[in-house]
């Protein structure tokens, strides 16, 4: 009797060691998950939607919604942060790491912006889809320079036509907009004066 419930112990020890080396295993397979995932954004050339990064990691969109959130969390503090943009997410620069980032590349004197194009900027950004005409009555004057430097510099891009006579262009804010600002969704944006007080 003594044998059997030795033998007993052992199968159980057996058991609750092969759970650890499990779980163990798992959270190694979670790891080298996160790490693949974080390759694949690393190399892609702008946002890859949930799906995408399932079909390429073969397991389900919940969980690379999952990975994704773990390595929100791991960025917090890091230089490096998870850009949501539609369906699409995107591997960027943390934006207090923008100088720094400018710097280094060279860049800090030509990205900055004239006060008619941060204007027209704010007002695309919040009216958008606009049309050049409408920018040009909420601001006064000819906006055609402040636009075209937005547009070379790609924050601003066409959205379409508007379905009216002449058939003028519709103007709207483009993901390097919300990277540069450090947005997730134009929904983070500061809300206005007039907003505020209702």
């Amino acid at each position: 009797m003594a044998i059997l419930g030795y033998n007993s112990v052992v199968c159980e020890l057996n058991e609750i060691m092969t759970d650890e080396l499990k779980q163990v295993q798992d959270a190694a397979d979670e790891l080298s998950l996160a790490a693949l995932l974080e390759g694949v954004l690393f190399v892609s050339s702008g946002p890859v939607s949930v799906n995408r990064l399932a079909t390429t990691l073969q397991i389900t969109p919940y969980r690379v919604e999952q990975v994704l959130q773990e390595l929100t969390a791991v960025y917090e503090t890091r230089g490096l942060r998870l850009q949501w943009t539609g369906d699409g997410v995107q591997l960027t620069t943390a934006p207090q790491a923008n100088e720094v980032i400018e710097r280094f590349l060279g860049l800090e004197m030509s990205s900055r912006l004239s006060q008619a194009s941060l204007e027209v900027l704010a007002i695309v950004a919040y009216m958008q889809p606009v049309t050049r005409p409408q920018l040009d009555q909420v601001r006064g004057v000819n906006s055609d320079g402040a636009l075209r430097t937005l547009l070379s510099k790609g924050l601003v891009q066409e959205m379409g036509r508007m379905e009216t006579p002449g058939r003028p262009i519709l103007y709207g804010t483009t993901a390097d907009f919300l990277q540069h600002f450090g947005l997730t969704t134009l929904e983070e944006l500061p809300p206005l004066a007039g907003d505020e007080e209702e």
